[in-house]
C-alpha cells in the first residue's frame, strides 16, 4: 500500500529527495511535521464548515490552501525519505 502511494506522490516525493549534500535530521522533525500536517487539516475542515454555514464561496479559498499544505506535510511525514524531511525543513549541514 505504501508503494502505491509513493507512486501517486511521486512528483512531490521526487523534488524533495532529489537534493544535494549533507543533511541533518532528526526523528522529531518527522512527528512534528506530522502534527503540523494534521493541525493544517483540522484548519481546513473549520474553514470548510464556517464557510459553508454562512454560504460563502470565497471561504473555499482558505480551505484548499491549508488542506493543500496539510496533505503536503503528511505525505512527506509518512512516505518520505529521511532527506525529504530534512528538505522541508531546510536542515543541511
Amino acid at each position: 500500500m505504501k508503494s502505491f502511494f509513493t507512486k501517486i506522490f511521486a512528483p512531490i516525493l521526487n523534488a524533495l529527495e532529489n537534493a544535494e549534500g549533507d543533511y541533518a535530521y532528526s526523528p522529531s522533525h518527522r512527528k512534528i511535521l506530522i502534527v503540523m500536517g494534521l493541525l493544517f487539516l483540522i484548519i481546513s475542515g473549520v474553514a470548510l464548515y464556517f464557510s459553508l454555514l454562512i454560504n460563502q464561496m470565497a471561504g473555499l479559498l482558505p480551505v484548499i490552501l491549508f488542506g493543500a499544505i496539510g496533505v503536503i506535510c503528511l505525505v512527506v511525514a509518512l512516505l518520505g525519505s529521511d532527506k525529504a524531511v530534512a528538505k522541508i525543513w531546510r536542515n543541511r549541514n
